[in-house]
């Protein structure tokens, strides 16, 4: 059965376990506008984030103590929301913010001096999962818009005065979503993703350089867009390369580093249970759950995912529980929907008193 299709109904036992071993909850209603109270750790996570949208809609980044509005953030939540099959009223508010042209622009590009591949590989995905018109979203066309970035190596470059800082992250988003049109994903660019594995056999993150070194977050979606567009033994090699880079803890660690993340755990998860490496993907999804606020964490956090083991900080809380719902919910981005999504947002379900 492909990669891609295959269902992945093992996730249940955990979150049943989890369900039945818990004690009673409070009876007190949740918060205005927020779900009833939830067990799995995915929904209970997507909840949180939902939370976090400054004025409802969108996300934003801090950079010496100013917020600035962040577009890819933004949608890297709606994915989540997705994935978690709830919080989808946070999730309509969040993809009507990023079709607003003022947001749509600066984020993509004007399309003529400048065009962004992996922004708008990002937004297509997000359109699609949505089940929004990707041809008239914001009133720009993404697919053709990513189409006309496809350079003759196969390579999705970006068109600015500024330079080419294109990746392997936005070439295999770019794959995933444009596998979804009608015409498919470009051959010439599912051949490029693969000439540029390395010769340890995980995926840079950047394109090009002399020296190539696999990085877990990169292979992570290169399994997934090889995976989705019908490369299956490429795609296992990298889930292969992904297992033996796991830690002793179930965790991954970002490129160079030795501590696990949420951020790199919950990108490999995703690929791992999405590929049908069950043992690897629920080590995995256990070692998110250490990372995720529980019960005895302060109400206004729980649910959401730390960074890493040194604790909650919301500063990098937001990015980290972003990805990390990937992991926990195992559904991957080949076929990635909202529909069906509930519309609250819940909170973590916790013992009375």
């Amino acid at each position: 059965m492909p990669l891609r299709t295959r269902s992945l109904g093992l996730l249940a036992i955990p979150a049943l376990l989890l369900s039945a071993a818990a004690p009673a909850v409070a009876d007190a209603p949740a918060p205005a506008g927020h779900g009833a109270a939830t067990f799995r750790p995915d929904a209970a996570a997507a909840g949180w984030l939902a939370r976090q949208l400054v004025d409802g809609d969108h996300l934003v980044t801090v950079y010496n103590g100013t917020s600035y509005p962040d577009q890819g953030l933004t949608a890297d939540a709606v994915l989540a929301f997705a994935a978690a099959g709830g919080s989808d009223q946070a999730a309509a508010r969040a993809t009507a913010w990023l079709a607003k042209p003022e947001n749509l622009t600066g984020y993509l590009g004007d399309g003529t001096t400048s065009a962004y591949a992996g922004a708008t590989a990002k937004l297509l995905l997000t359109a699609e999962v949505r089940g929004a018109d990707p041809t008239a979203f914001g009133g720009v066309d993404l697919p053709a818009r990513l189409r006309s970035l496809l350079t003759p190596s196969g390579r999705f470059s970006d068109r600015s005065q500024w330079g080419d800082y294109s990746n392997a992250f936005g070439q295999s988003l770019a794959l995933l979503a444009l596998q979804r049109t009608p015409d498919g994903a470009p051959a010439q660019a599912v051949d490029f993703l693969v000439a540029a594995r390395c010769a340890d056999g995980g995926f840079p993150v950047a394109l090009g350089q002399a020296t190539c070194a696999g990085d877990p977050d990169a292979t992570a979606l290169a399994v997934q867009a090889l995976a989705a567009t019908g490369r299956t033994a490429d795609a296992r090699a990298g889930l292969d390369w992904l297992t033996a880079h796991q830690g002793a803890d179930g965790g991954f660690a970002t490129g160079g580093a030795t501590t696990a993340n949420a951020n790199s755990t919950g990108l490999a998860t995703e690929a791992l249970l999405a590929g049908d490496r069950f043992g690897a993907g629920l080590k995995g999804w256990s070692r998110l759950l250490k990372f995720q606020q529980g019960c005895s964490a302060d109400p206004a956090v729980r649910g959401a995912v730390a960074y890493d083991a040194s604790g909650f900080n919301q500063a990098t809380a937001v990015r980290a529980t972003t990805q990390a719902v990937l992991g926990l919910s195992g559904r991957g981005l080949a076929d990635l929907s909202a529909d069906g999504a509930r519309p609250t947002a819940p909170v973590l379900a916790c013992p009375a008193g």
